[in-house]
């Protein structure tokens, strides 16, 4: 059965105006409320359509009305930020994801009405270390737990959500650990970082890659609110790319740092507003994340539309390449021709060598006695 009255957090950003517009054209559900602190920018609030708009922070107790008043019975939650200065300093950050997530679960737990929750969560709650494991499934946790910032974040909301779900077990509540999400149109943390001209790498890593196109986050966004799926589930595009190849194919240029400069050029970055990357995140450019997808297709039922090297090549038609994909391509080619050439001198050298070897083999006297010593 679908849901009647949803309520989304976070409407303001892109993903969050999408879901809202997408479940506003569903003419099976009643009403859709979008709720933020800030008003949604002129285009996203024509691309809403007839959801309403609620100018309210989920860390004060009026969110608990807006539910109650409006008998919401699905909520997703959205309202999750990853960056310190989007959300005023690291210490609002932490009081928007944390205390607000609080203050959202206890006005559903105090409203009869709510039986869906959806959490917007990450995989970033699986850490990045040099001792993760080729893939992270849903009932594995981090190697390394994440220290602070977004990720240690994250890990406290999926906490207060599962103790959310043992007090109120008529909710399903479902949650979605997404991938790094790209797009021609979404602005997130990692399409900021591969929009450098120059795109900075730790010396010596070159991490994985494990993308999803934003358009099929707004379509498993949109099934978990209105559907019946409960519990964890891994959301990621199939295939992976190295940090290496995904900067050649946007036609952007690599420099390779050691690795302690990583963490000054992530303070840099941020200071000048360039890209608000925490050291936690600076780790994954480093080591990387894979997540392993068979819950969310087998048993969510979606199978992304995109993979990482399409998802990928969409988001790099929306940039101008610094270096042509040409260029590189030629580059390419004639360094695989001089080590071709350099591998097929070195063989034949060998030959020469093993062929003139052989012969003084051949020539050389035979000796009993030596050969008598050799055998023993």
């Amino acid at each position: 059965m679908p849901p009647a009255v949803v309520l989304v957090t976070g409407v303001s950003r892109w993903l969050g105006g999408a879901l809202a517009a997408e479940l506003a054209a569903d003419p099976a559900i009643d009403r859709v409320i979008g709720v933020d602190t800030v008003p949604p920018a002129p285009e996203v609030l024509r691309r809403l359509g007839r959801t309403e708009f609620v100018r309210a922070d989920i860390r004060s107790p009026l969110i608990g009305k807006v539910i109650e008043s409006a008998s919401v019975d699905t909520v997703v939650h959205m309202n999750i930020s990853a960056t310190p200065a989007g959300a005023g300093g690291r210490v609002s950050m932490k009081e928007l994801n944390v205390i607000g997530t609080m203050q959202l679960l206890a006005a559903c737990q105090r409203s009869p009405a709510v039986r869906r929750l959806v959490l917007k969560s990450t995989s970033a709650v699986y850490g990045a270390s040099s001792r993760d494991p080729a893939v992270f499934t849903e009932t594995m946790q981090a190697r390394r737990v994440p220290g602070g910032g977004f990720a240690k974040d994250s890990l406290d909301i999926e906490g207060y959500v599962r103790a959310f779900a043992r007090r109120r077990p008529d909710v399903g509540v479902a949650v979605l650990r997404f991938t790094n999400l790209i797009g021609p149109r979404i602005d997130s943390l990692l399409s900021g970082f591969l929009r450098m001209p120059v795109v900075p790498t730790a010396l010596g890593h070159d991490a994985r890659l494990q993308l999803l196109h934003e358009d099929d986050a707004v379509a498993v966004l949109t099934r978990a609110a209105t559907g019946d799926f409960v519990g964890t589930v891994n959301v990621g595009a199939s295939g992976t790319l190295l940090l290496s190849q995904a900067i050649r194919r946007l036609g952007r240029v690599a420099l390779p740092l050691p690795e302690p400069a990583m963490g000054s050029l992530g303070r840099t970055t941020r200071w000048a507003r360039l890209v608000d990357w925490s050291p936690e995140q600076m780790r994954f450019l480093n080591f990387g994340r894979v997540i392993d997808t068979r819950v969310l297709r087998e048993e969510f039922g979606y199978t992304p539309r995109y993979s990482t090297a399409e998802t990928l090549a969409d988001y790099g038609r929306s940039l101008t390449p610094v270096v042509r994909a040409e260029l590189v391509d030629d580059v390419t080619a004639s360094a695989r021709s001089v080590l071709g050439s350099v591998a097929g001198g070195v063989h034949a050298v060998q030959g020469v060598v093993d062929s003139v070897a052989g012969r003084r083999r051949s020539a050389a006297p035979s000796v009993p006695g030596l050969r008598a010593v050799r055998d023993a």
